[in-house]
């Protein structure tokens, strides 16, 4: 069976949700985001083990809590790093060389669903890179920032919505083209958003399956009212 590692990175300080709390412990469902994403994960019984990155101040307590979920797999903790990258290839240097697949996933995109997380874990194991994302509903302006007021920008394209996607996660690949990614990424100092943007400087392709708007990423205030209200939409369609 395909050994499959999920990384949960979960260590960002929440600046912009304009709490004292980070963001992935603040609560959903009477629980932090970054468990309840968790257990939304452990949905999907192809995967073998967690790794969570989070923030060092915040890493015992949070083996504490995790200590209390029945998962039935390994779940471990480690310290992430400044930003995103740093942080899941911390993780990633924790996984086992018998692992195959690596998922990441956000650990404030709380309602992720099973089947969503199967269907990029498929389109990876056929193509060795897959992510979830949604096509751009608004028309998409490319611009350049002007100097004068600060707010103003000034529009130079309008690119074509049917050839945008919004890049959700899970983002799924074969362990070694994401190692591989890694280390090319660290050679030449090179930073990107998500690990897709890494992948893609190998040359290699990466796939989209469709995901949905309600798999939200926590970022604003207004983020967390949205979930609770999809996450009530849910349980009554169920």
């Amino acid at each position: 069976m395909t050994r499959i590692a999920a990384i949960l990175p979960a260590a960002g300080l929440g600046t912009r949700m304009g709490e004292h709390t980070p963001k992935q412990f603040l609560e959903l469902d009477g629980m932090p985001l970054v468990i309840f994403t968790l257990r939304r994960l452990a949905a999907c019984a192809e995967i073998s083990e967690f790794l969570i990155a989070t923030l060092a101040e915040e890493k015992d307590a949070l083996e504490k809590r995790i200590a209390q979920e029945k998962l039935g797999r390994p779940v471990r903790v480690v310290v992430g790093g400044g930003t995103r990258q740093e942080s899941v290839g911390k993780a990633l240097a924790a996984v086992g060389d018998d692992v195959e697949i690596v998922l990441v996933h956000d650990a404030v995109r709380p309602l992720v669903t099973r089947d969503q997380t199967e269907r990029a874990i498929a389109a990876a194991r056929e193509h060795g890179a897959a992510i979830v994302g949604i096509p751009a509903l608004d028309t998409v302006k490319e611009v350049k920032r002007t100097s004068v007021p600060g707010d103003v920008a000034l529009i130079t394209a309008t690119i074509p919505r049917e050839r945008i996607v919004l890049a959700q996660t899970p983002q799924v690949f074969r362990a070694k083209l994401l190692r591989d990614a890694y280390e090319l990424a660290a050679r030449d100092d090179f930073n990107a958003s998500d690990e897709a943007g890494l992948v893609e400087r190998l040359g290699h392709d990466v796939y989209v399956v469709a995901g949905s708007a309600r798999n939200l990423k926590v970022t604003r205030p207004g983020d967390m009212e949205l979930a609770r209200f999809y996450l009530e939409q849910e349980r009554k369609n169920t």
